[in-house]
């Protein structure tokens, strides 16, 4: 076992680790071998819940220079804090493979899958061959890259249009178009090699059938890397905005029994044919109408809405990514899934303005609890959420025996949830209007259902806005701004009184001229 874990993230993703090994220095007992976690910080960050609540804590530097990325700037950490091990949760560097290489190279075990096995995976050619010969289901698509145009006009006309052509190194939404034509492929291909050359190091692309009107699932799984590993869930994802997931849940509602061991049976297979150890995860696309799986990509780290997982196989993920780092075996049965679970993110955000970050001090954090309810945040009230990284406030967990009950805990919770950041906005409301939408609602496929674009084709349609609590929000709105201008009378009348001539104006009213969302 390990004796200090360096946390290379921050906010709630470090304190997953950190309850983590908590649990396991609680285990061992008063006389045991004890954890300790290095919190790795930026300047800004010095007071954070995450390093107020490690261990021993290391700072970075200012986050404007973006040290979570810099490899000299994280080895000199790992070697100044003395771990023996980094952590890396989700996001950073959590699936680059040249992190790992270096945590070997200084000695500090990387408490994630081997570099050969992300590069295997993390190659979207690489990872559908391997997939292909291990049986995984996987969209009709060019079979490898597609070096010229002529190449690629070839495949588009096997294949057939609407298909996606993607950069093999892509991410996060780049390196990634939808054509429609061959003068579509005309004018994409020059434009995505390019645009993945500059931004991935590789020009490489292929095309791949577009599947429209898709659900999105996906297979957690954690293996050994001696030739054990285990397929303990099927998430469903398929709520998401612009590609950034909203709401999740284990199992999903669209799928039987014989296509879940089916999906899990295929990402085993995976898992085992590169010598996979630690967390990951198989992404599928799944048609309900044509009974379709497509194969996506494998994401070789921990995703973030893991925690639906945990509590509906009674599983601590994290505490088995130490276990394997550490050399640890998966024994006895596998875990199964028992209930339903479904999360929500709250994020500082304004959903007013296209959801753009809204930043700011936490004057009043009231998170939920209650039966079925688990709530994983790294912030407190007075923290501040920070403009230089993801506006995560909290995960709010709902678990119930069955998908109805799940949801309608979930209702109450994010109900009970109350934020009040200065200066900025939650997500809150739109959460709640899309736990009464009837597509999530009902959520099996038939007349109503939500597929991977079904938010952005609403919200173009002025859809998925709320309404609830407006007059409330503008008269909250009102008093503030009355208050403000109080503020400065009362400013002023000080300032002038030190002058002998105080000066203040006598009004009992005024008029505040107030909109919302552009009406006056």
């Amino acid at each position: 076992m390990f004796s200090r874990i360096a946390i290379v993230n921050r906010g709630e993703a470090a304190m997953r680790l950190i309850h983590a090994v908590r649990d396991l220095n609680a285990q061992a007992g008063p006389g045991g071998r004890r954890i300790e976690t290095v919190a790795l910080h930026t300047e800004g960050e010095r007071r954070a819940m995450f390093v107020r609540e490690a261990d021993l804590a290391y700072d970075l530097g200012p986050a404007a220079n973006r040290p979570y990325l810099d490899y000299a700037v994280l080895e000199r950490a790992l070697l100044a804090t003395g771990a023996d091990a980094a952590w890396v949760g989700w996001g950073f560097v959590a699936e680059d493979p040249n992190f790992a290489e270096l945590c070997a190279r200084i000695g500090v075990t990387f408490i994630g899958p081997s570099p050969e096995a992300m590069r295997k995976l993390g190659d979207k050619i690489g990872s559908k061959l391997i997939a292909e010969e291990v049986g995984v289901p996987v969209a009709p698509w060019s079979g490898g890259g597609v070096d010229t145009l002529d190449e690629a006009t070839k495949a588009a006309a096997t294949i057939g249009y609407p298909l996606m052509l993607k950069a093999t190194a892509g991410g996060g939404g780049r390196g990634i178009r939808m054509v429609a034509s061959d003068a579509d492929l005309t004018d994409a291909y020059e434009r995505t090699r390019d645009e993945a050359q500059r931004a991935f190091g590789s020009g490489v692309v292929f095309l791949e059938r577009l599947v429209t009107g898709a659900r999105h699932v996906e297979v957690q799984v954690i293996a050994d890397g001696q030739g054990t590993a285990w397929a303990i869930g099927v998430r469903d994802c398929s709520i998401q905005r612009r590609n950034q997931k909203v709401i999740e849940e284990s199992a999903s509602p669209v799928l039987e029994p014989a296509q879940v061991a089916e999906l899990k049976a295929s990402a085993e297979r995976l898992a085992v044919a590169v010598g996979y150890a630690g967390a990951g995860t198989v992404e599928f696309l799944y048609h309900p109408g044509e009974r379709f799986f497509a194969f996506l990509e494998v994401n070789t780290r921990l995703q973030v809405e893991h925690p639906i997982t945990e509590i509906t196989t009674d599983t601590d993920l994290v505490k088995l990514q130490i276990h394997v780092a550490a050399g640890g075996r998966l024994t006895g049965d596998r875990p199964t899934e028992i209930g339903h679970a479904v999360e929500a993110r709250l994020n500082a955000e304004d959903p007013d303005r296209d959801f753009a970050p809204s930043p700011g001090r936490i004057a009043l954090l009231d998170l939920p609890s209650g039966p079925g309810i688990r709530v994983d945040t790294g912030v407190g009230e007075g923290d501040s959420i920070p403009a230089d990284f993801d506006s995560m406030i909290a995960k709010i967990i709902a678990y119930g025996r069955d998908r109805k009950e799940a949801l309608a805990r979930l209702r109450r919770a994010m109900t009970e949830t109350t934020v009040v950041i200065e200066g900025g906005s939650t997500n809150k409301s739109f959460v709640l209007e899309l736990l009464e939408a009837p597509e999530v609602v009902d959520g099996r496929g038939g007349t109503a259902w939500a597929d991977t674009g079904w938010i952005d084709r609403v919200r173009a349609t002025g859809g998925l806005v709320a309404h609830r609590h407006s007059g409330i929000a503008l008269v909250a709105a009102g008093i503030e701004s009355y208050e403000t201008e109080e503020a400065l009378e009362r400013t002023r009348l000080i300032e002038t009184a030190r002058g002998g001539r105080p000066q203040v104006q006598h009004r009992t009213r005024r008029a505040i001229d107030l909109k919302l969302r552009g009406i006056a």
